[in-house]
């Protein structure tokens, strides 16, 4: 395999989309229909996003509604949200299950914070592993006497440039997250 600029910038691209679905899943003080993006549903045999089990609503500022289409799921999704680590208390009602949002206290925010760190680190290994399957197939290439040893460094140079690039979004859309949550 040869080192691929397009396919390592895609890579790099996709934490960075990944990243900003987990940061809207976040909230900050109003209810969102992405908030449960992160909620995978057991279902099955398979985990399942809960888009495809039910529809997410918000009927009210403060409240989210899911419908499930399927009544035997029901408790599965009510499990999935409970467990989801969002800090939501899902509440069955029929096929809906109604979920109040807390309002969110200093220590719940600190913690909303914690959660954002811990997604931008995730985002930030993925572009890492990018960069070394990137470096990893530049220095096979030069080892094999495809590229030369100028080559190799303009090359990982232009690797090293676009992770960067990338790290620098990902601290950006840390910070603007985290600003966001901690505004009252």
């Amino acid at each position: 395999m040869s080192y691929n600029k397009s396919e390592t910038q895609k890579l790099m691209e996709k934490s960075v989309e990944v990243l900003q679905k987990e940061f809207a899943g976040l909230r900050t003080g109003r209810a969102s229909v992405n908030l449960l993006d992160p909620v995978v549903v057991d279902l099955y045999g398979s985990k399942m996003p809960i888009n495809q089990v039910g529809t997410v609503t918000v009927p009210e500022p403060r409240m989210l509604a899911v419908q499930v289409w399927d009544g035997s799921a029901v408790k599965s999704v009510e499990k999935a949200i409970r467990d989801s680590g969002l800090g939501l208390n899902p509440m069955p009602d029929g096929n809906t299950i109604r979920i109040p949002l807390p309002d969110l206290n200093e220590e719940r925010r600190k913690e909303l914070t914690k959660i954002a760190g811990k997604y931008a680190e995730t985002a930030r290994i993925s572009v890492r592993n990018a960069r070394r399957d990137a470096m990893d197939s530049l220095k096979k290439s030069e080892k094999d006497g495809d590229i030369s040893e100028d080559d190799y460094k303009r090359l990982s140079d232009e690797v090293q440039k676009l992770t960067d690039d990338h790290v620098g979004k990902i601290d950006k859309m840390l910070a603007d997250k985290e600003k966001d949550i901690m505004t009252v």
